[in-house]
């Protein structure tokens, strides 16, 4: 373990806890959440994966607008990752990603980050005094940083967050006392439940790829997607039966370090304590959930609509364009599950 491997753990880190933040805004617990860290843990190690996972805004924020309630969220969170672990036991993701062809995927995700830039400007209209200026402070240090995303969420909801505790406002009233002890929340099913669950699913396919293969790129190693795909939902699996939020495949800084597969693995053990010790709730009390909004426009609106759509339009004539654009639309106006689909089905026809 080098000094570098060190720090690349602790900016993931420092990234990653506005976004738990957020995930206790949305109604999931911490403590609970450490199970899933604990899953990304042993998996890493026993397979030796440079790809760690963590709290991940898109999923979160997806998960969150799905569910109508927390029993639902969990649910939808649940059963998600029941299939991912499946599709990545059986090989079927991969078969999945081959039919559906690299240009649709990408246009999914792009329809993911017009979600992503939905939800941060439906904030801004609800709660425009801290959402405001989270995105406007998150707007200026991503272009001042050079495109800089640990310093555009870092400062951003420093920013907003020192602006909501000088006017005092009410923060963090939504968070209840967490209970610290792991109680089974028996997963419901429904046809909404299934709805959510397929498109965050859907999504999680997207995120696996791209977000592994980025992390796996900042150094000389390979993203396994299969074993990806399996300990991401084993993780989301045993976190939300507990009450716990979604562990994602993230794209993390430890790629990049001298040792990845131990400086992620300490990043997850460092945010498993946070978690597992009870300190996140109590940071929510002074961290308003709406000052991650600024960096969810910039993170949709800025990194991933013009990074996937330029990569879904960059191949293939006029029919190609026209499942791109569908598959981003749909997905957009819907969720990730219906533009899949959506883009899938009008391939056959087309093509």
């Amino acid at each position: 373990m080098t000094l570098n491997d060190i720090f690349a753990a602790l900016g993931v880190v420092i990234n990653g806890i506005p976004q738990a933040i957020l995930a206790l805004a949305v109604g999931f617990e911490a403590f609970p959440t450490s199970l899933g860290f604990l899953v990304g843990v042993i998996a890493c190690l026993l397979l030796q994966s440079p790809i760690p996972i963590s709290m991940q805004a898109e999923t979160i924020a997806l998960a969150g607008s799905l569910g109508k309630d927390k029993r639902e969220r969990l649910s939808i969170i649940f059963w998600a990752g029941i299939i991912m672990s499946f599709l990545g036991m059986t090989g079927l993701l991969s078969l999945i990603v081959k039919i559906a062809g690299e240009e649709i995927i990408n246009a999914m995700m792009a329809g993911v980050g017009l979600i992503l830039a939905k939800i941060a400007i439906e904030g801004i209209r609800t709660t425009p005094q801290i959402s405001g200026l989270s995105t406007l402070v998150a707007l200026i240090t991503y272009f001042l940083s050079k495109r800089n995303l640990v310093y555009t969420i870092v400062i951003s909801v420093l920013v907003s967050s020192i602006y909501a505790n000088v006017k005092k406002m009410k923060i963090g009233e939504n968070l209840g006392k967490e209970e610290r002890k792991f109680r089974i929340r028996k997963p419901a099913m429904s046809t909404s439940i299934l709805r959510g669950a397929l498109a965050l699913s859907c999504l999680t396919i997207g995120a696996n790829i791209a977000f592994g293969n980025i992390t796996a790129n900042l150094g000389s190693t390979v993203n396994n997607v299969d074993y990806l795909t399996v300990y991401s939902g084993l993780a989301d699996t045993i976190s939300s039966l507990f009450g716990g939020a979604p562990v994602e495949s993230i794209i993390s800084a430890t790629g990049a370090s001298d040792n990845p597969v131990n400086s992620g693995v300490l990043m997850m053990v460092i945010l498993g304590l946070i978690m597992f010790l009870g300190f996140l709730p109590k940071l929510g009390k002074y961290v308003p959930g709406e000052s991650i909004h600024g960096f969810l426009f910039v993170l949709g609106a800025l990194v991933t609509v013009p990074t996937n759509a330029s990569l879904a339009f960059a191949t293939g004539g006029a029919d190609m364009a026209l499942l791109s654009a569908i598959t981003m639309t749909v997905t957009s106006a819907t969720d990730p599950f219906f533009g899949l689909m959506a883009g899938i089905i009008l391939k056959f026809l087309l093509l």
